[in-house]
């Protein structure tokens, strides 16, 4: 008899909050407890009978080459590594991947597009010449003008889009176009701000590592650093302490500078998803993408202001910064004064880890260590359900603990209050064969709340072993309602070697964009590239964003 996940789950029984506990790292519930029982549909009353089938026949795996679709859709390329976004000659960056749009005039057909650019790898080659693949690592080679290079092909791109006679097109002398990148300079706020723990730094030279982000209530950008240690090492950079921040930015303002938001945290930085509590609070959640690393969020001291505009960035320097403990169902404050078990903790050699709230943020994963937060299976994107107010949370994988297809989990925050310290939570969505998805990363909703998951199953792996049928990286769609609630539904295909990442549809929800990131990594040699997306023929893979039109 063949029976899908949500039967399973129900045949387990109480023992789901077990199996949880094995697959995901996080502590079983206490005896008489389990989330299992307690739907998204059941706490909040939504329509548990409703279908949200899918408006697509839904496309099967593949291999191919090539963004895939399914019938009645299409791409079109906006974007690619080195276009000219500007008047000034400013490029378009590097392994294209978190983008958001922000209209202009409230237009779903012009506005401007927010990229990250995350890294370069071995794709460093096309960017400087630096051969990454025959280098010896314990030796960095680098010319000045390669480290140059190298920085400016990171942190992202404000490119201005418009839609005209049905068609996407990126305007390369626009006013907005800017890159801010591993060479501009940003200043800093928050308590962390010019301190002993960053050296005393105010200002600091440079983002890099952008990986997602999110976008603020008053129409600017929060872009993510992550794995910034890699560059730092790479770039001969001299202090660690000025990367691993979320990055403010203001795309409609070229001669704005850029701010690092140190109220947040300092860790390897996925995203940010903002909202409003219901005491007005400003909420941000927050993951750190990495093995046996936290979920957070930051809780704003003041009250939001719609009246204030850009005055509100103000929120994000004064607040508290909590990690998540999923074994007790509780946020514990990561604050210096009030929290003893920071004031205490101690190294090796006896000394206080600890002896300001600016040690604690930019010592983000001791300080969570220290209070008892949950080491999660690699928390990459978190969003908050548009209609109902749950959290999503992507679990990409952990092999350590045999975790290797991923989940998808729902938090749910009492009383409805992103403010508070106490939640529930549910597995919403598991990867495997069974559900033909693996590695959730980035997520986004629609207007109806369906779920839009694009997955990041690596490309050493991708296509081999235990991950051969799921092919290249994909796009899903997965209801958060109705009979087919967690049930996933592949929308489209990677190229070869790529990811998709950073989906975000336009106001009207006529166009998704979506960023295609280093398709024909994991090469064996520059002289075969493994993918020859989009140009095709022989030429050489570059990465960009597209614009998908359909719907």
């Amino acid at each position: 008899m063949e029976i899908n996940r949500r039967q399973f789950l129900t045949y387990l029984g109480a023992g789901t909050a077990a199996l949880a506990s094995l697959a995901t790292g996080i502590p079983a519930l206490a005896e008489g407890e389990s989330a299992s029982g307690k739907t998204a549909d059941d706490l909040f009353g939504l329509d548990a009978k409703a279908s949200n089938r899918p408006k697509f026949l839904p496309i099967k795996a593949t291999s191919k080459d090539d963004v895939v679709l399914p019938n009645g859709y299409k791409y079109e390329v906006i974007a690619l590594y080195g276009d000219k976004i500007n008047s000034k000659g400013d490029t378009f960056g590097m392994n294209a991947d978190f983008t958001c749009y922000l209209p202009i005039e409230g237009k779903s057909d012009h506005g401007l597009l927010w990229v990250n650019h995350e890294y370069c790898g071995e794709l460093e080659y096309y960017v400087n010449g630096y051969d990454t693949l025959n280098s010896d690592s314990s030796k960095n080679l680098r010319t000045a003008e390669q480290i140059e290079k190298y920085l400016y092909a990171l942190g992202g791109s404000i490119i201005e889009v418009k839609k005209a006679d049905g068609k996407w097109t990126l305007v390369a002398d626009s006013k907005y176009g800017r890159r801010i990148s591993g060479l501009t300079k940003h200043t800093v706020t928050g308590p962390a701000a010019g301190s002993k723990a960053m050296n005393g730094a105010k200002e600091v030279i440079g983002t890099f590592a952008n990986c997602s982000g999110g976008s603020t209530l008053w129409n600017t950008i929060l872009s993510c650093e992550e794995n910034y240690d890699t560059v730092v090492k790479e770039c001969k950079l001299p202090d660690a302490t000025h990367y691993g921040w979320v990055i403010e930015a203001d795309p409609f303002d070229p001669k704005s500078t850029p701010k690092k938001h140190t109220a947040l945290g300092r860790f390897s930085h996925e995203n940010t998803a903002m909202t409003i509590a219901t005491t007005g609070q400003l909420v941000v959640y927050m993951g750190d993408d990495a093995n046996d690393q936290y979920v957070y969020k930051y809780v704003s001291k003041g009250k939001y202001d719609p009246t204030a505009g850009k005055n509100n960035s103000k929120l994000l320097e004064e607040g508290t910064l909590y990690v998540a403990n999923f074994g007790k169902g509780t946020w514990v404050a990561l604050d210096y004064e009030t929290n003893s078990a920071l004031k205490s903790a101690k190294n090796t050699e006896g000394q206080p880890l600890f002896t300001s709230q600016a040690d604690v943020l930019v010592n983000c994963r001791e300080a969570a260590k220290t209070v008892g937060g949950t080491p999660m299976d690699r928390p990459e994107d978190l969003e908050v359900h548009p209609i109902d107010g749950s959290i999503f949370i992507a679990l990409t994988n952990n092999s350590k603990h045999g975790n290797f297809y991923g989940q998808i989990v729902r938090m749910f925050e009492k009383d409805k209050n992103h403010a508070g310290t106490s939640f529930e939570f549910e597995i919403f969505a598991t990867g495997g064969p069974q559900s033909g998805f693996a590695a959730p990363d980035n997520l986004a909703f629609d207007k109806a709340g369906n779920l839009w998951v694009v997955t990041d199953i690596s490309s050493g792996s991708m296509n081999s072993g235990i991950y051969k049928k799921f092919g290249n990286n994909g796009l899903f769609f997965i209801p958060t309602t109705g009979s087919r609630k967690g049930d996933a539904f592949q929308f489209a295909s990677a190229p070869v070697g790529a990811e998709m990442t950073g989906p975000w549809f336009t106001p009207d929800e006529k166009t998704l964009f979506l960023s295609v990131q280093h398709p024909g990594e994991n090469l064996a040699s520059y002289d075969a590239p493994t993918s020859h997306w989009p140009h095709g023929g022989t030429a050489v893979a570059r990465p960009g964003v597209i614009a998908i039109t359909g719907f």
